[in-house]
Parts: C-alpha cells; sequence; structure tokens
C-alpha cells in the first residue's frame, strides 16, 4: 500500500512539474517565433539594398575582363546552353559536360573555363582558401550568374547517365550518418518547422524546401559580411558536422547539388539571396 502511495505521490508531483513548465514552453516557443519574425522583417527591409548586388557588379566585370596567364575572357565559356551564354545557366546546373566527361555545378564548371581559356591552374584556385585570390573571383561571378536567372524555375537534367548516378549518390551522402556527432545533412533538413536556437532550417526533401535552400545559394551573409557560394555553405555544413571537407568542387559536394537541385524542381531561384 506505501508503495502504491508513493507512486501516486510521484506521479501528481510529475504532473504538477509538467503543468508548472507549460506555459513556459509555450513562452519559450512564443518568445522564439517572434524573434524569427523580426529576424524575417529584417531581411525584407534589407531585400531592396541587397549587398551582393557589390558581388554582382565585380562577377560581371570579372566575365568580361582579359586575365590570366592567356590574357583572356570568360565570354566563351559554356555552361550547357552554348559559349557565353549566362541567361538560365543558373538553373540548369550540375550538368553532365561532355568536355569534361563529369557532372559539374557552377563553381566547379566556372573553374575548368578559367583554365582551359585564361590559362589558370585549377587545382590551386581550389586549393586557395574562400574569400581569397581566384576564390574571391570565383565568388564575384557565381553572384553575377546566378543574378541573370533570379526568377527562374530549376531545371536540373537528368539525361544522361551520369546525371543520375550523381543523383542517387547526392541521396545517399545527404542520409549518410557518422562522425562525432552521428550527424547527417538529413538531421537537420529532413523535417518541417525545424530550428537551430533561432535559424530556420529548411526541409530539403521537399521541393519547396530544396527552393528556398538550395535555391537561395550564393548569397550574402549577414553575419560575416561576406557572398558566400554553394561550395563554402556545404564546408561550412561539413565543418558542423565535425567532417573532413571533401575538397572544393568534389563529386560528394557536386553530388549533393544534385539531389538538391533535382528536389527543387520547378521552384524558382531566389540567388543571390540574404542570410543571417
Amino acid at each position: 500500500m506505501k508503495s502504491l502511495l508513493a507512486a501516486a505521490a510521484a506521479a501528481a508531483a510529475a504532473a504538477a512539474a509538467a503543468a508548472a513548465a507549460a506555459p513556459l514552453l509555450v513562452a519559450s516557443h512564443a518568445f522564439a517565433q517572434t524573434a524569427s519574425d523580426g529576424i524575417a522583417q529584417y531581411r525584407a527591409l534589407l531585400a531592396d539594398g541587397n549587398p551582393a548586388e557589390l558581388w554582382e557588379a565585380k562577377g560581371e566585370a570579372l566575365w568580361k575582363k582579359l586575365r590570366g596567364p592567356k590574357n583572356a575572357s570568360l565570354q566563351q565559356c559554356d555552361f550547357g546552353l552554348g559559349p557565353g551564354v549566362v541567361k538560365r545557366a543558373f538553373v540548369n546546373l550540375p550538368r553532365y559536360f561532355k568536355d569534361t566527361g563529369r557532372v559539374q555545378d557552377l563553381e566547379s564548371r566556372l573553374m575548368t573555363c578559367m583554365q582551359t581559356l585564361q590559362g589558370f591552374d585549377a587545382a590551386v584556385v581550389a586549393k586557395t582558401a574562400f574569400g581569397k585570390g581566384e576564390q574571391s573571383s570565383i565568388e564575384s561571378l557565381v553572384a553575377w550568374i546566378s543574378s541573370e536567372s533570379a526568377g527562374l524555375k530549376f531545371a536540373i537534367p537528368q539525361s544522361h547517365v551520369e546525371e543520375r548516378n550523381m543523383y542517387e549518390a547526392g541521396k545517399r551522402i545527404f542520409a549518410f550518418r557518422a562522425g562525432p556527432y552521428d550527424f547527417a545533412c538529413a538531421s537537420c533538413h529532413s523535417q518541417q518547422d525545424k530550428r537551430i536556437r533561432l535559424q530556420d532550417l529548411p526541409d530539403l526533401t521537399t521541393a519547396k524546401g530544396a527552393g528556398a535552400g538550395f535555391g537561395a545559394w550564393p548569397a550574402y551573409r549577414v553575419s560575416s559580411g561576406e557572398l558566400w557560394g554553394m561550395q563554402r555553405r556545404l564546408n561550412d555544413c561539413f565543418r558542423q558536422q565535425r567532417f573532413p571537407y571533401p575538397g572544393y568542387g568534389s563529386e560528394v559536394t557536386v553530388a549533393l547539388s544534385v539531389y538538391m537541385g533535382v528536389t527543387a524542381q520547378g521552384a524558382a531561384s531566389i540567388a543571390p539571396a540574404l542570410k543571417r
């Protein structure tokens, strides 16, 4: 009997504690939502003057400028729509390129063009720190090139077998759990209405979420005052998971972009966007 009374008393205490905590949980959720709404309003206020425009202007100038050991421009770079065609290129990447025999995203394709047309060493560029040297040039170029497809809908090709293979690889990598925290991309980006602190996390397994996530990069990061491309964004994700970074323009990063881009099919590009 005593044990039953003790159990009943414990249950009553637990219920009372839960009841007392409920208002705090509601208040906490309300505060987070209010703060999230405030961040959204802040972004909206800045949207008309997105600093990414400065990178766009630099990128357009770099596209036309004679540079590198060959003293040439990038105006004959082919993103899959013909030499020099930039309009709509961003929303059709990554894709397979016959000349390299690889599926490439915008940044890795730019490195190919910088090497073949201008004479830069792509391997050296890939190893350069973000925001430095020719990495800075690429970030400006992706800002301008993506802006030329703003508002257009993603249509990532899947007609070539290598494109389909990369999609399947990206899908598996997205769900792969490992590292000291047993994390995967899906740990943060496979559920609705999820956030870390006050940061909303898009569900990248849905067209809407992938459009808001994948479709926003490159973006201007208010917190760092820099323009980030997708390769840099993925680098930071791997860092937060405590994974070794797979390398700039690697098949791993491109495969993830293929998976996200195909998932975002039909969503409109909002890049270059504004991020916290």
